[in-house]
């Protein structure tokens, strides 16, 4: 690793801490500042010419000035003649408009794809995409963690007697299905409406849940009215508790007031999304060793996959 330097930005800079304590690497010295209308300044202050740079950097709040700063930084990098620059994106914002779903709307997953690649980016690491096949908006290697491993081995730990993973929408099938297989678990599906981006109506439950501890995994919580109204569904057809897992906690708005009255047992989320202080019932589980492993791996160039689950 002697050839290869890890810097972030300030969108999540504990977690970029604890990936450079598990790689027992110093991170890497870049100054990343403000001029006085709010423009971003950065100036690397280190020789990286020539060296493997990996830069940590979720989009996550705020979306528009964090990703501005990773292109910046990235522009930087590619100035400074480095032999690989890697955007580390734990958490890949503006991933939700994937798709042409409705007539005159963007395209905004292929939009910030686009614009990680022309500011530098020559290959991107990141964790649980909204969309997988955003992978395929990219013309350059993009490695695709998952969070699973963590939060499934968290999960036995918890030694539960009558375990059903549910997926909270038809989206989440594949998600909960792979939870399930590796718990050996039941899977269960609420069927979900959405009448608009913030509104959401659970309808109907697709398997029984009575008497068990229900499992919500998805990928992300952002307004919290998916996890909520799934919530309702599996206490009313007779789950005893019910616990939810996601890999990034947007967490928008009032959500976490209201996620913590609808009657969930346990959130788990993980650190890809940087939060000062969330109430008892959330149990925030690092990706640190994930993500350093995988940062190992691409410089290193051995395989990767192993880690895809």
């Amino acid at each position: 690793m002697n050839n290869c330097l890890v810097f972030t930005g300030n969108a999540n800079r504990p977690l970029a801490e604890k990936i450079c304590d598990f790689l027992e690497k110093p991170l890497g010295q870049m100054e990343v500042s403000r001029f006085n209308d709010g423009e971003i300044s950065v100036k690397i202050e280190e020789n990286a010419r020539g060296k493997d740079v990996f830069i940590i950097q979720p989009t996550c709040a705020p979306v528009n000035e964090n990703l501005m700063e990773l292109l910046i930084i990235l522009d930087a990098f590619r100035r400074a003649s480095p032999r690989r620059i890697t955007a580390v994106v734990p958490y890949y914002g503006y991933a939700r408009q994937d798709r042409k779903d409705r007539p005159r709307v963007p395209i905004t997953a292929k939009l910030v794809a686009n614009l990680l690649v022309a500011a530098g980016a020559q290959r991107i690491l990141t964790m649980d995409l909204h969309a997988p096949q955003i992978q395929g908006f990219f013309d350059i290697p993009v490695d695709h963690l998952f969070a699973a491993p963590v939060i499934i081995n968290y999960m036995k730990s918890k030694k539960l007697t009558n375990p059903v993973i549910v997926a909270p929408d038809v989206g989440s099938v594949k998600m909960a299905r792979a939870f399930a297989k590796r718990i050996n678990a039941r899977l269960a599906i609420v069927d979900k409406r959405r009448d608009n981006p913030d509104s959401v109506e659970a309808t109907h439950l697709i398997g029984n849940v009575s008497n068990c501890e229900a499992i919500i995994v998805d990928d992300l919580i952002s307004t919290g009215n998916t996890i909520i109204e799934a919530t309702r569904v599996l206490l009313e057809n007779g789950a005893s508790k019910v616990f939810v897992s996601c890999t990034h906690p947007v967490l928008s708005g009032n959500s976490i007031t209201k996620l913590t009255g609808a009657g969930i047992t346990e959130i788990i989320v993980t650190d890809t999304i940087p939060h000062q202080s969330l109430p008892e019932n959330f149990t925030v589980l690092s990706v640190a060793e994930l993500l350093g492993e995988a940062i190992r791996r691409i410089h290193q160039e051995t395989s990767v996959s192993s880690l895809f689950i």
